[in-house]
């Protein structure tokens, strides 16, 4: 877990300059990725903005630096998204596309910044890796915010069987370039459907996602994510759960249906919900102020 703060000049070769200004963002090596990360504010207590899959830290540009008066806040790009680096994986590097081993990167990164705590604010999968996370390392973490959480279906329950990793590892050339094919075809219309009001995501920003992830060799990079996924167990697990939650949906959410949302407010422990009006999959892309509002009223209930 050594890490080396570098600046953008060490940026990927093919992440452009508006890219990379647009984010005013720094690199870190650490646990054998280079990760692309924004920090901003002062004081605590540290809010970690943990983006959803196919996205990147750009997901929160409408409320990070709103977020940041009067606390810190940190977002990175997550392994297999953004201008985080993409490694392939490897035991002497240690680089590793698990869900575990992105839990660890999100407290390695907050140490290596000098932060021993935080909330862990996630949407979609970065819901997943917020409630995996806090599970992992309850002592790190005061509290959490799942908009659109991914808790009882998608990322958090698939499964690559054990008997067939072999095989799709040996074909992974022919598997990588077609989810190539797939998600390159299928990602505009994906990206579509975590609105409610499409006509609310601008073909910029759509555009700017898409750069933001097809860097490089970003196909075999999710490859690799995909061939790690397991279930994670979350639903038998959460109840052991003692600190607060905030619980967010849109209520035209299609991604994570807002009933799964409803019913994560109820199981876990401590939690609060709070169904938004007028919103799908991202409420912090399509209602930002209620996101904003939502989140510090969360906080200003945590004790200090």
């Amino acid at each position: 877990m050594i890490g080396e703060e570098k600046n953008c000049a060490s940026r990927p070769d093919d992440a452009s300059k508006e890219q990379l200004d647009s984010a005013g963002s720094r690199f870190l090596e650490l646990n054998g990725f280079n990760v692309h990360y924004r920090l901003a504010g002062s004081g605590k207590p540290l809010i970690v903005l943990l983006h959803g899959s196919f996205l990147s830290l750009r997901s929160w540009r409408l409320v990070f630096d709103r977020l940041a008066e009067g606390v810190s806040v940190l977002a990175f790009d997550r392994p297999g998204f953004g201008l985080t680096s993409r490694p392939l994986p490897s035991k002497a590097t240690g680089v590793s596309y698990t869900p575990e081993a992105q839990s660890d990167l999100v407290i390695a990164l907050m140490k290596k910044l000098g932060f021993n705590k935080a909330v862990l604010v996630g949407n979609s999968t970065g819901g997943t890796m917020a409630l995996l996370t806090a599970l992992r390392y309850p002592q790190h973490i005061d509290g959490l915010v799942l908009a659109g959480a991914m808790i009882y279906s998608g990322y958090a329950t698939s499964e690559v069987p054990a008997f067939m990793k072999p095989v799709m590892k040996a074909m992974t050339p022919i598997f990588s370039r077609l989810m190539k094919f797939l998600i390159t075809r299928l990602y505009d219309r994906n990206i579509r459907g975590f609105w409610y009001n499409k006509e609310r995501l601008g073909s910029d920003v759509l555009s700017a996602f898409r750069s933001d992830l097809m860097i490089g060799d970003w196909s075999r990079a999710f490859w690799e994510l995909f061939l790690e996924t397991h279930h994670l167990r979350l639903d038998e697990r959460l109840k052991t759960m003692s600190q607060p939650s905030l619980v967010l949906t849109g209520e035209h959410d299609l991604t994570v249906k807002t009933a799964e949302s409803i019913r994560l407010a109820r199981e876990l422990p401590n939690a609060e919900l709070i169904v938004i009006p007028d919103c799908g999959h991202l409420p912090q892309e399509e209602q930002p102020e209620a996101f904003i509002l939502a989140v510090r009223k969360f906080l200003q209930t945590m004790p200090s």
